[in-house]
């Protein structure tokens, strides 16, 4: 059987999944590897058992008498960098991007390359520390000099795992657009301050290719250059949706993707956790960011404790229009300092108490978090697009897509199923299909 293999690594769960010609999966295999800790003592991913396993898989995948792999891809988390000395083998931790930098180090670093709202302008990256991973070698450059002078090669993480498979170093522009802070919108290539630091010395070149041959002995078969995953997410969509849309990846975060919106960020909208990224193409994709479902799973907590439910009473709420049209106290974020399109603390605390039963605080719930998410898409353009795809958990989740529907009744709203964006779009994007219809299922939304 013919197949194109993906591998995708998330931060639970390691995968790979092989596709069949029409895209549908014929073999999914899914591992977790427990993590590590740095030199600090910080939690992060273990560099060296996701290497083991991935050689491991890839060797095994090869050897498969069933299988003949026509093209394989690889899609993978971002802000993470693998750094390769001179043999090729890693020569720190993969540093957990929510490890935290010092602040001596960012006022270097600010004070010597400028205004930190010019440059997250410029790079389309609200300052988020070691999120922005080009601020991890900076880190390295000044805080281990010894060890930054060792690394001949820094590959992101989807790259690395691209390496592992076919022995090419290459940087993808999914990866670098990624709120790196590594690249320039103005100039369309890596920021000033990253060329005054020499820091694209240690980057292998961006290719504008979106695939090459990798040879493996006798055999042959097609490769990518390895995607950031929220970006492969949206390689479906763009394949198969032709007019403009804004698409809402769902989760623990809601990302809000337009591909359509082309004007430059301003200084309100970094504020409100707006910022850029890069297809695999190189054309930018505006997004808004949303604390969602953090601040859902706190809320639904508080709630089922104080009316005395299973924690996952909210499973079984049914829409009822009914509820939505009382009068409530405001919904007040918990989880959302720092974030979304409304960063500042929160010095009040959402009343649960005020509702009558677990069902009414539940939509009025849900009616808070989409009113901020409303906010958030009017930060990127939404009215400049027809359709609006809802991506995700809360795709499923009916008070929810009603609820966007109804605060955008001019869109069309769409609920879609598509479990394995990410793993099918690292495949799209390396087979090229001139046509593709889109796999999931895709429910229109009505209001009310």
């Amino acid at each position: 059987m013919k197949v194109t293999a993906v591998f995708d690594i998330g931060r639970t769960n390691k995968k790979y999944v092989l596709f069949d010609e029409k895209y549908q999966i014929v073999e999914e295999v899914t591992e977790s590897l427990p993590e590590t800790v740095d030199e600090d003592g910080f939690p992060t991913e273990n560099i060296e058992l996701l290497t083991e396993w991935v050689q491991e898989r890839w060797v095994d995948l090869k050897n498969n008498p069933k299988y003949q792999i026509q093209a394989v891809n690889a899609a993978a988390y971002g802000a993470s960098l693998v750094h390769l000395d001179a043999s090729n083998k890693p020569v720190t931790p993969l540093y957990s991007y929510l490890k935290p930098l010092p602040d001596s180090l960012l006022s270097q670093f600010y004070s010597t390359h400028g205004d930190p709202t010019r440059i997250a302008l410029q790079t389309g990256s609200p300052a988020m520390g070691m999120l922005n991973s080009g601020m991890q070698l900076y880190w390295l450059k000044y805080t281990q000099p010894d060890v930054y002078k060792k690394i001949i090669s820094s590959l992101h993480l989807p790259q690395y795992i691209l390496y592992l498979l076919t022995g090419r170093k290459a940087s993808d522009y999914t990866s670098l657009g990624c709120h790196t802070a590594l690249w320039s919108f103005e100039m369309w290539d890596y920021h000033e301050w990253v060329k005054a630091e020499a820091i694209q010395k240690k980057l292998p070149p961006v290719l504008a290719s979106s695939s090459f041959i990798y040879r493996d002995g006798e055999k042959s078969m097609q490769s990518g250059f390895g995607l950031h995953d929220s970006s492969a997410a949206l390689v479906p969509y763009r394949l198969a949706i032709k007019k403009p849309f804004v698409l809402l990846s769902t989760g623990t975060w809601c990302i809000n993707f337009n591909p359509f919106y082309s004007k430059p960020l301003t200084g309100n909208q970094l504020h409100q956790d707006c910022m850029n990224y890069l297809t695999p193409e190189g054309s930018g994709v505006t997004t808004s960011r949303l604390f969602m479902g953090k601040e859902h799973d706190f809320q639904v907590a508080r709630i089922a404790e104080y009316f005395n439910q299973d924690a996952d009473f909210y499973k079984s709420v049914v829409f009822n229009e009914e509820i939505l049209k009382a009068d409530t106290p405001p919904f007040y974020s918990a989880c959302m300092t720092g974030n979304g399109p409304f960063p500042e603390a929160n010095t009040k605390e959402w009343q649960v108490s005020a509702f009558a039963s677990a069902e009414a605080a539940y939509h009025h719930l849900l009616k808070g978090l989409t009113d901020m998410l409303t906010v958030s898409l009017n930060l990127i353009g939404i009215n400049e697009v027809q359709a609006i795809y809802i991506d995700g958990g809360f795709s499923k989740n009916e008070i929810f897509t009603k609820l966007v529907a109804h605060n955008f009744p001019e869109h069309k709203v769409y609920a879609t199923d598509l479990p394995y964006a990410t793993s099918l779009g690292a495949a799209l994007h390396v087979t090229r299909p001139q046509s593709f219809e889109f796999l999931g299922e895709i429910k229109e939304v009505v209001g009310f």
